[in-house]
């Protein structure tokens, strides 16, 4: 059997004969690109892609090359490309126009890397702070909102030649578990996933999303108990019946626990193909690999996959494997360029949000000789869609470009009392007090590290460098500030407007305990 309906996935930097097999003489439909087992620097990566594409048959169309590239918190291409904040840093700009440029300039340098897929934008409505996987990987939670920022990231992906990818369908917000780990459960009724969860996927797909991901997650509500991505009521119903999409579907991973694992996952990956499943999405795992191959091929002896659903597929993949046919690819030097730079600074500084000083304590504004201190815990993956523990702490050097007394205090991404018993000597000599948080709402460590410096009597702000309910988890704060990722650009931003060399412009793009800009709209870009 050919493996037409598989994105394989290899470890390593280079090719493997396996997977060049598998391309060549097997059809697979195209490779997933994962940061660690994968991705070096920009040549490297270029060098990947080209061979990917010169393993398949002569005459073939480009097969498909796809990764993760979100933005903020999922940057699967690693450092050489630009560092662009993700969706809830656009949701707090609020510019349709701003999005479509981002995703133009990322499709330009995914384009020049080699890759035609992007599985972005996420259309999830970010209504459950409780969510342990979504965070800023959503634009808001607002459900008009986020589909016309979803829109114009289509656009932006596509107007460059690749393929955006829109998920995770029908919508995972409103979880309060991680796929990763266990099957979560979304309790909709159809009408409610109508008037919320759909509202994105449905302007996402009229901007002409090629292609969309399923998530995941049961819905207990109305639907089926099934997961969405092994639901022919969701598959065929919804999607293809109710929302007439005519382009390709995919899996999210297969590797993912909500879903068998080992011998058993095959079950599932031909429950999926079976529901209305276009395409499998596998993961490095060559174990695994080997176990599709064989259930597949068996499957299809026994007559359990539809060969209509085949064809159907199939005719799907050609269509959109020739239209990624019909870009060329710009130079290497886009990626990481002058203009794409600038661009990720736009986005940080309109992002940076002031959500409370009722002290008037920002700006800042400290004299020469007075001494700012910066605490904050080092970046951890809080989940495995995410890329954040590559990312160096800059918030510090960010500040001292500008001020020189600035001091730091890095501790453990989960701090032991032992690291904040001592804060309060620690911080005696300080006149101010910077204390990042990561998703503190939902970590006690972090939401204790905050309490123990506001404890202190300090002047104090808190900013919240990932999610923006972190100011649930320690309400007493009087000035506080949101990021929404701690990637360079953005640390830029919030250094700058903390010492006010420019004004604090987002917008809160979630409620965060009544507080909430409701009804102003998308701004206009400036």
């Amino acid at each position: 059997m050919t493996l037409t309906r598989l994105m394989i996935a290899f470890a390593g930097t280079e090719l493997p004969a396996a997977s060049a097999r598998r391309i060549n003489e097997q059809g697979a439909a195209g490779v997933t690109l994962f940061r660690a087992p994968n991705v070096g620097d920009a040549s490297q990566i270029r060098k990947l892609t080209a061979a990917i594409q010169g393993a398949r048959p002569a005459g073939a169309p480009p097969v498909l090359v796809a990764a993760d590239q979100e933005g903020g918190q999922l940057l699967a291409l690693g450092d050489a490309t630009t560092q662009f904040a993700g969706a809830m840093a656009l949701g707090a700009a609020g510019d349709e126009e701003l999005a479509e440029r981002i995703a133009g300039a990322m499709a330009r340098e995914l384009r020049a890397l080699g890759v035609n897929v992007n599985y972005a934008p996420v259309c999830d409505v970010a209504n459950n702070p409780a969510n342990p996987t979504l965070g800023i990987r959503s634009f808001g939670d607002d459900p008009d909102t986020v589909g016309k920022l979803a829109a114009a990231t289509v656009r932006g992906l596509q107007q460059h030649g690749v393929a955006a990818t829109v998920k995770h369908f029908p919508g995972a917000g409103d979880t309060a578990a991680d796929p990763h780990h266990e099957l979560p459960l979304v309790a909709r009724t159809n009408a409610e996933l109508a008037q919320r969860e759909l509202v994105p996927f449905r302007a996402a797909l009229a901007a002409g999303a090629r292609m969309v991901m399923t998530g995941h997650l049961a819905l207990t509500g109305g639907i089926d108990d099934l997961p969405t991505s092994l639901s022919a009521a969701v598959l065929r119903d919804l999607l293809r019946g109710q929302l007439a999409f005519n382009g390709v579907t995919v899996t999210d991973a297969l590797d993912m626990r909500a879903l068998a694992q080992g011998s058993a996952q095959i079950v599932d990956a031909v429950a999926a193909l079976r529901a209305g499943e276009d395409v499998l999405l596998g993961t490095p795992d060559e174990r695994a690999l080997e176990r599709l191959e064989e259930g597949l091929a068996q499957a299809q002896r026994r007559g359990l996959l539809d060969a209509d659903d085949d064809a159907a597929a199939t005719r799907r993949l050609v269509e959109l494997r020739g239209w990624l046919g019909r870009f060329r690819q710009p130079p290497l030097d886009i990626v990481g360029c002058d203009a794409h730079q600038a661009l990720a600074a736009e986005l940080a500084r309109r992002s940076i949000t002031l959500v409370r000083n009722d002290q008037g304590l920002v700006p800042l504004r400290p004299a020469a000789d007075s001494r700012v201190t910066v605490v904050q815990t080092m970046p951890a993956d809080l989940t495995p869609a995410d890329t954040s523990s590559t990312v160096p702490p800059t918030l510090a050097s960010a500040l001292r470009r500008r001020h020189a007394g600035v001091d730091e205090i890095l501790l453990p991404h989960t701090p032991g009392e032992a690291d904040v018993a001592g804060l309060g000597e620690r911080l005696a000599a300080s006149d101010f007090v910077i204390v990042g948080t990561f998703s503190a709402h939902l970590q006690t460590a972090q939401a204790g590290l905050a309490a123990a410096v506001l404890a202190s009597g300090k002047p104090t702000v808190t900013v919240a460098l990932r999610t923006p309910w972190d100011l649930l988890a320690y309400p007493s704060a009087r000035t506080h500030v949101c990021s929404f990722g701690i990637l360079p650009p953005s640390m830029e931003a919030l250094a700058a407007a903390l010492l006010g060399e420019a004004p604090f412009v987002g917008r809160l793009p979630v409620e965060i305990g009544g507080l909430h800009p409701r009804g102003h709209g998308l701004a206009a870009p400036g």
